[in-house]
């Protein structure tokens, strides 16, 4: 999962988006309002950390701007203000949840995992996706079948992750990069094709019944298996 971090102290930014690439997220990291929204009006994220007191522009403003424009990404504000009258304030413009600092890491992934699940737009809300007789565990990041298990890598893990919660749906190699990649070093489509190669060896391994189909000019899909 692709997610915006709006925090203009940077020594704070650092310590998060390291903690989140722990955890197999792609961050982009914006220092103040208006890098934030221009982020947001220029790419698609699954969720948002958005800071209270930022530079140039405030993030209650940003919130307000971007649901003013119809954007509904989950949004979580990260703030050290904890007065109600804050909250509700943040919450009423359109914050998903609200998080106080200081706050522990624990804390912070599991207001994440929540916020993405109830943005997800899907039936699969909870932690683990299932798709054939193959399930993925996004807490523990453990691809299984009936037959093995294997713990991802990162970017495994995110393409599997994408694939699955998009069973049958064509992905362009430009998505996977765009979604996974971000602003990250040039990743091109020959990087997609090594991990989609990993994830086919491990679903060979796993005797998994569905498989990942190539399209030529198009893209990739979690299919299931054709019948022998």
């Amino acid at each position: 999962m692709r997610l915006l971090l709006a925090e203009d102290e940077r020594s704070l930014s650092k310590a998060i988006v390291t903690i989140l690439k722990k955890n197999n997220y792609t961050v982009d990291a914006a220092y103040d309002g208006i890098e934030a929204l221009e982020y947001l009006e220029s790419n698609a994220y699954d969720g948002v950390i958005l800071d209270v007191m930022m530079p140039c522009m405030d993030g209650i403003s940003v919130l307000q701007r971007i649901r003013k424009e119809g954007n509904n990404v989950p949004v979580i504000i990260l703030t050290a203000k904890a007065e109600v009258d804050d909250k509700v304030l943040g919450l009423d413009s359109g914050a998903n949840d609200y998080l106080t600092k200081p706050f522990a890491s624990k804390e912070l992934l599991a207001r994440i995992r929540a916020m993405t699940r109830n943005g997800a737009g899907t039936a699969q809300t909870d932690s683990k996706l299932h798709f054939g007789n193959v399930t993925l565990d996004c807490a523990t990041f453990t691809l299984a079948s009936p037959f093995n298990s294997f713990a991802l890598a990162n970017k495994e893990f995110q393409m599997i992750e994408l694939l699955m919660r998009n069973p049958r749906q064509i992905i362009s190699a430009e998505q996977f990069t765009d979604k996974i990649w971000g602003f990250e070093a040039n990743a091109e489509s020959n990087v997609v094709w090594t991990y989609i190669s990993y994830l086919r060896k491990k679903l060979v391994a796993l005797k998994a019944d569905v498989e990942i189909r190539a399209r030529r000019n198009a893209g990739y899909s979690l299919e299931e298996s054709a019948k022998i």
